[in-house]
């Protein structure tokens, strides 16, 4: 009986939640931006773009290989996820989320921010860096559809009490008339892992 009372209660006076939630914009150094760009042409920073692009094709291919890449499909989302696993450190998956977003610099993309945000779920704390990149539109023509290249690209990297979980690279694309068709999705992987 009192768990059935308990139960009403709950329901008509739901507990208030005490979670803490705090988000901030923060920046690199051009220390740390020159340090990216360096490993990203490395023999290690290769071997590892190498190793998720060979994930993502076999995962496509219904295979699964170490670190796990998780493929994320809607008709205006496309993206891909990647587990953090072995050959991948702290250091390693850190890079590897800051060199997707220099390339999509080279792409020509520009960045809108650059984010963290920390929440607490379940006793533990969950970080969120988010990088946000859209397509330019300076140099758009307002007399003819406005090419959205691939889209709005949000990168992230989530981490739970300070342990890497994954990262998550999310293309999502207008439907606006205003614009051009997205360009496709396996053309924007050929480029985010151009060499």
């Amino acid at each position: 009986m009192a768990s059935f009372i308990d139960d009403l209660l709950g329901k008509l006076f739901p507990k208030k939640s005490t979670s803490i939630k705090h988000k901030e914009n923060f920046t690199q150094t051009e220390e740390a931006i020159a340090d990216v760009t360096v490993w990203a042409q490395s023999t290690e920073g290769k071997n590892l773009l190498n190793l998720v692009k060979k994930n993502y094709h076999f995962k496509m291919s219904g295979m699964n290989a170490s670190p796990e890449v998780h493929i994320l499909k809607s008709p205006y989302a496309n993206g891909f996820a990647v587990s953090f696993d072995r050959p991948f450190d702290a250091k390693s998956f850190s890079k590897l989320f800051f060199a997707f977003g220099q390339r999509m610099l080279d792409l020509g993309y520009q960045k809108i921010s650059l984010d963290r945000k920390f929440e607490e779920i379940n006793e533990a704390v969950k970080t969120t860096e988010k990088q946000y990149f859209k397509p330019p539109l300076s140099n758009a023509d307002f007399n003819e559809k406005i090419d959205q290249l691939f889209g709005n690209v949000s990168i992230e990297k989530i981490s739970v009490n300070d342990q890497p979980s994954y990262l998550k690279v999310l293309v999502t694309v207008y439907s606006d008339s205003l614009y051009k068709d997205a360009r496709p999705f396996e053309d924007f992987m050929d480029d985010l892992f151009e060499n």
